[in-house]
């Protein structure tokens, strides 16, 4: 999934920071998919599709595990964790920070997890 991500995204002239950022928040998404909506069930299985427009990119990920509520997630602050020695928590808080919107939606059909990032420049498709 990383590679798919970095491939459209360089295929788009996204700079290598902008990336990254966007590799690591989907992956993480797509992470806590598979560990705790799918109980790492090889069976289970997550698409992905990307999308462009005039200002952004849009990363739609559907799944059938267990959904999870990242919308209305209250994400712990830093300092709470650290406190607690606490590993959980960290990627969703990257996820939020790095994504403008994100929207989920639970259909009979499955979850789908909606995530735009504004960009400062891309190619148009």
């Amino acid at each position: 999934m990383r590679k798919f991500v970095t491939e459209v995204m360089n295929a788009h002239d996204l700079s290598e920071v902008e990336t990254n950022m966007l590799v690591l928040a989907v992956d993480e998404v797509c992470a806590n998919i598979i560990i705790h909506g799918h109980q790492l069930n090889e069976r289970k299985s997550v698409r992905l599709n990307i999308s462009f427009d005039k200002g952004g990119v849009w990363f739609e990920i559907i799944d059938k595990g267990n959904a999870f509520d990242i919308v209305n997630y209250n994400v712990p602050q830093i300092e709470d964790l650290i406190r607690k020695k606490n590993k959980g928590g960290v990627g969703i808080m990257l996820v939020k920070k790095i994504m403008d919107q994100i929207e989920l939606k639970a259909t009979r059909d499955g979850n789908i997890l909606q995530l735009y990032k504004r960009l400062s420049h891309h190619k148009s498709t």
